[in-house]
């Protein structure tokens, strides 16, 4: 069956719309695991998020399809009961959707990524003074005024007067994740393969200023006014956002040229040189590396930041750009045999609990196998 055929019978089945050969054929269909990742990402992205059905009550749909069943019984007995079993085992697999999808869109703040999410997370944490901890699993670490360990750290502000910045570095390998509340109640998520330098306490009436060397951090910001009026500022290469208080995401690695800065909640400044911008809420700036220029798009902030919530979230991404960000969890490399496959479009929420093996099904199958993987050890071959 073409996936715009099953298409249209997902749709006349989330409406009530659905006739028995349809909910049949739909049945039959489940019945291949590839299908099943089909009609999660379709329920997921292409329906429910273009409807705006984030309040949908899966609920309400159960009890107007045992309503219907009802009223049909005396007419078509066999036929209602074999409708409802066909029915219900497709219910129960798009509450499970549903769910999970209204878990995501509700979220009000992030969470700490679990550590079950990856069993490598893993961090360095270098002090001041040139000591390097490897914050290893089941291993707690504690020092004057910070305690954590492979999932976070926490820091804590003292009132002695301070005068010089003692710096502490986190560096965040491939696979790992790792959450810090500095000194000051600021609270950082690091994605994988970011490095960040913050100081172990901060100074009063100096800016608090922190660097995200290389990677990707998600940011709360504690008010300027819980702390005398000092502002905030994060230095990622040549940019400089300066806040007062509020929540955003810097994407910032290695390869690539450009640095994302994608505002969730309160408002930012960013600078590139001689230019800067103010950013409201669900607006993007981007900055070149050769380039003092900036530019602001309009995104959803909230796919911005699915990483901090576990999940992996594409729309209309290169497989090429997805790759990229696979590589960096599960700890592989990629080859893509033809330039073509590197431009194929990918709309999907999937989540990191899944195995690189899953993933690369998923993305065969949607693309109508029309691109194909190879795993060597840890270098995926995409042909």
């Amino acid at each position: 069956m073409k996936q715009v055929e099953i298409e249209k019978i997902i749709v006349k089945y989330i409406n009530q719309e659905a006739n028995h050969k349809e909910l049949e054929e739909l049945s039959g269909w489940l019945k291949k695991n590839e299908n099943i990742s089909i009609f999660n990402h379709f329920v997921n992205v292409e329906y429910l998020t273009a409807h705006n059905m984030g309040n949908y009550n899966i609920n309400k749909a159960k009890a107007a399809i045992d309503v219907k069943l009802k009223a049909n019984k005396r007419k078509q007995r066999r036929y209602q009961i074999k409708r409802f079993s066909v029915a219900a085992s497709i219910l129960i697999l798009f509450g499970f959707v549903t769910l999970k999808y209204l878990n995501f869109n509700t979220a009000n703040q992030p969470k700490e990524l679990s550590k079950k999410n990856n069993p490598k997370n893993k961090a360095i944490l270098t002090l001041g003074d040139g000591r390097e901890i490897n914050l290893e699993k089941d291993k707690n670490y504690s020092s004057k005024n910070v305690v954590g360990n492979s999932k976070k750290l926490l820091y804590t502000q003292d009132n002695k007067t301070k005068t010089n910045l003692s710096y502490n570095y986190l560096t965040i390998p491939r696979g790992g994740n790792l959450f810090v509340q500095l000194a000051d109640g600021s609270k950082v998520w690091l994605n994988s393969e970011s490095k960040l330098k913050y100081p172990d306490k901060f100074i009063k009436g100096k800016p608090r200023q922190i660097e995200l060397i290389y990677g990707e951090a998600y940011l709360e910001v504690s008010p300027s006014t819980k702390h005398n009026g000092d502002v905030f500022k994060v230095i990622s290469k040549s940019q400089e956002i300066t806040v007062l208080g509020t929540h955003f995401n810097i994407k910032a690695y290695i390869e690539d040229k450009k640095i994302e800065t994608t505002l969730v909640e309160g408002n930012v400044n960013v600078k590139k040189g001689n230019s800067e911008v103010l950013l409201k809420p669900n607006q993007q700036s981007i900055t070149i590396t050769n380039s003092n220029s900036i530019k602001v798009l309009e995104v959803d902030a909230s796919q911005e930041i699915a990483w901090i919530k576990g999940v992996f979230s594409f729309n209309e991404e290169s497989l090429e750009n997805m790759m990229k960000t696979l590589a960096r969890w599960y700890d592989v490399e990629f080859i893509f045999e033809t330039p073509k496959s590197k431009k194929y479009l990918f709309t999907g929420v999937l989540e990191k609990t899944n195995s690189i093996t899953d993933f690369l099904e998923f993305i065969k199958a949607t693309s109508e196998n029309e691109i194909s993987f190879e795993l060597k050890e840890k270098t995926v071959i995409i042909k």
